[in-house]
């Protein structure tokens, strides 16, 4: 149970959802930030090449640790919770095996080309995944869902309500006792879709999505630290995922989806999708939170339902949240080079005590 006072609110400590990590000297820069306020995170597996085999996503675990134990993380503070990378073959074998290796706890599709590193993603999916499918429904391990079609001819503000016609419902209907993840949903239409969904299914919600809409994007000129997908939409939009995020339902929980990306390839003709939050991300939700009055939720939404729905046991310990003014740093190192922060150089009101 949180406990607030007008300066202070400790909850149980919360998990991650949805993550970014990268590889080498990238990971060496970014994992101690999500180690500082989460016991765990759901690491994605869209890297180069993608991780698609058990044994990849142990070894991709195991450099995890070693990133983090170079940044004086304390052996045991913080689990990386690997994923496997959905593909057209996709084995049930390797489905099991996952499953079995206690180290792997969900499947990501991606739908090809739907965002950072997703070429070799999905193009058919009860086409051409159903072994996947029919053993993740078994094992009872949930598959987690970039939930955009890629038809060019879909706009792109259109394309998450789509996906719900095009492929949730029917996958909803083909596999009815599969846990689904419609992670980072950003229209009212998938908040209401995942909230009235019959069988296990929730949704992650980031703090970009909870904070702003579409216009952030164009403030005073093209915004590129901004730009992520699935794009930020109108604010009705924004404010349906506010309601969604505070009303205490257990379908909706913490997702960042942080994703890093050095500055200049952000800042770059064909800037890369995604805003890095890691830093900074329960000083967000708290902000997200309190403009609605609803301090009181953020434990549920962060501690509580995401470790309920993976059928994992909660975080004993607790993470301390002080009403101080912190400052986004303009821009932190990353490796050889450095990346910006969501929100640079904007004042915070709540702080993570370390």
């Amino acid at each position: 149970m949180s406990t607030q006072t007008s300066d202070t609110l400790v909850i149980t400590r919360p998990d991650d959802w949805h993550l970014h990590l990268r590889d080498g000297e990238a990971l060496a820069a970014v994992a101690a930030d999500t180690a500082r306020q989460f016991a765990r995170a759901i690491v994605m597996p869209n890297l180069r090449p993608p991780v698609t085999t058990t044994e990849q996503a142990l070894a991709y675990r195991g450099r995890i640790e070693a990133a983090l134990a170079a940044a004086g993380v304390p052996a045991g503070a913080f689990s990386p919770l690997m994923t496997l990378y959905l593909t057209d073959n996709t084995a049930a074998d390797e489905i099991k095996r996952a499953h079995e290796s206690g180290g792997v706890h969900a499947v990501k599709l991606y739908p090809a080309g739907a965002t950072t590193n997703s070429d070799a993603g999905v193009t058919d999916l009860l086409g051409k995944c159903r072994p996947a499918l029919d053993a993740l429904e078994r094992c009872g391990m949930p598959l987690l869902v970039h939930g955009e079609v890629t038809d060019p001819y879909v706009d792109v503000f259109d394309r998450e309500a789509m996906f719900i016609e095009r492929v949730m419902r029917p996958l909803r209907k083909a596999y009815p006792a599969l846990k689904v993840v419609f992670e980072h949903i950003t229209t009212k239409d998938g908040a209401e879709y995942v909230r009235d969904a019959e069988g296990p299914v929730a949704a992650t919600i980031t703090p970009q999505h909870l904070l702003y809409n579409r216009n952030a994007l164009f403030q005073g000129g093209m915004r590129p630290h901004m730009y992520c997908l699935p794009i930020l939409k109108r604010e009705v939009h924004r404010q349906a995922l506010v309601a969604a995020a505070t009303s205490g339902s257990p379908r909706f929980f913490l997702g960042t989806d942080s994703a890093p990306h050095a500055r200049g390839l952000k800042e770059h003709a064909c800037g890369c999708a995604g805003c890095y939050t890691a830093l900074h991300a329960m000083s967000l939700y708290a902000k997200a939170f309190e403009e609605v009055g609803a301090l009181d939720k953020l434990e549920g939404f962060a501690s509580h339902y995401g470790p309920d729905f993976y059928g994992l046991p909660r975080n004993r310990d607790t993470l301390t949240l002080v009403r101080q003014e912190y400052v986004i740093p303009e821009e932190i190192p990353y490796g050889s080079t450095t990346l910006v922060p969501l929100a640079a150089g904007e004042s915070l009101a709540w702080r993570v005590r370390t």
